[in-house]
């Protein structure tokens, strides 16, 4: 009886150790939780702020004194602001689509033991890296030779294969059972089968993961828009909004040197406005591949 006490009361300190450990630990979590949540609080309350109130205050989690100017200013054009959106999505859905079928593909060749110049391949891939043309070479090379000035495919082509992703991408095919590739090999599957069939549905996880960072890569990027795009129909959404903002800052360097109070012209709630309007989709976006993204970045980890 006393050993069997014992042993109960052991278990017992177990469990209560166990469940202090988690209530700290759920604790720390949310602490840290609301810590990464509160910029985002402050940058939609400062979007919806009146410009004057953050001049005098600056920003807070509450909105100062509630305006939706800032917006009313982005929307002033709703249409334009429709078509910069439907350019960033289809850039970034084609975009991350083909470039993830080719990254694979191309990961799929290199992790093969059974290829003869995978070494020669691969360092070829990691040389680009290192070195590069340089931005004026490139620029030359897309216009004179791809002839791509003023054309979508400018927006598309520079990110569509990034090599460090590919390299990770190899990890996670790497990490696969080599027995069912051989297994289908001796069945007869061929390359273009295994890679199809038995491949790419494994590396659910790791699509996923190298995806949502190509998929941002593009959303995000507006610099290869003002190196190549000239027609505005064409500007995706970032691009535009970047313009937008260069366009207020004008307005209110003219408005100082003319004299006009610019106390109401929206300047720094006109930028956090913007953020919302880019950065919402990807926010709404990121809770559906979260659990693909902790498990994809588990997997893909480069290994000594």
């Amino acid at each position: 009886m006393p050993k069997t006490t014992s042993v109960r009361s052991n278990k017992i300190k177990v469990a209560g150790a166990t469940i202090a450990f988690n209530v700290i630990g759920y604790i720390l979590i949310s602490i840290l939780a609301l810590v990464c949540l509160i910029p985002f609080i402050i940058l939609i309350s400062g979007s919806f702020s009146v410009e004057q109130e953050i001049r005098l205050h600056g920003l807070s989690i509450l909105p100062q004194g509630f305006s939706t100017e800032a917006y009313e200013f982005v929307f002033r054009q709703p249409m334009d602001i429709i078509r910069a959106y439907g350019i960033t999505i289809f850039i970034t859905a084609v975009g991350a689509g083909v470039g993830l079928i080719l990254l694979t593909m191309t990961a799929f060749v290199i992790s093969r033991k059974d290829f003869k110049y995978r070494n020669v391949i691969s360092f070829y891939f990691y040389f680009t890296t290192l070195f590069n043309g340089g931005m004026v070479c490139t620029y030359i090379f897309f216009i004179r030779y791809y002839h791509l000035k003023d054309s979508l495919l400018a927006l598309i082509l520079p990110g569509l294969c990034p090599v460090f992703y590919m390299l990770i991408m190899r990890n996670f095919i790497q990490a696969l059972p080599t027995a069912l590739i051989e297994s289908a090999k001796i069945d007869g599957a061929g390359e273009v089968r295994i890679f199809f069939q038995i491949v790419l549905p494994l590396l659910g996880s790791g699509l996923a993961t190298i995806g949502l960072f190509i998929a941002l890569g593009y959303w995000n990027d507006w610099y290869n828009a003002m190196l190549y795009i000239n027609s505005e129909w064409k500007f995706p959404l970032q691009y535009m909004l970047y313009n937008m903002t260069q366009k207020a800052a004008a307005m209110s360097r003219i408005a100082t040197l003319l004299g006009i109070p610019v106390e109401d012209l929206p300047s720094t709630t006109l930028k956090l406005a913007m953020a919302v309007i880019a950065t919402g989709p990807i926010i709404l976006l990121y809770p559906f591949l979260q659990k693909y993204f902790v498990k994809g970045v588990t997997i893909g980890s480069v290994k000594g």
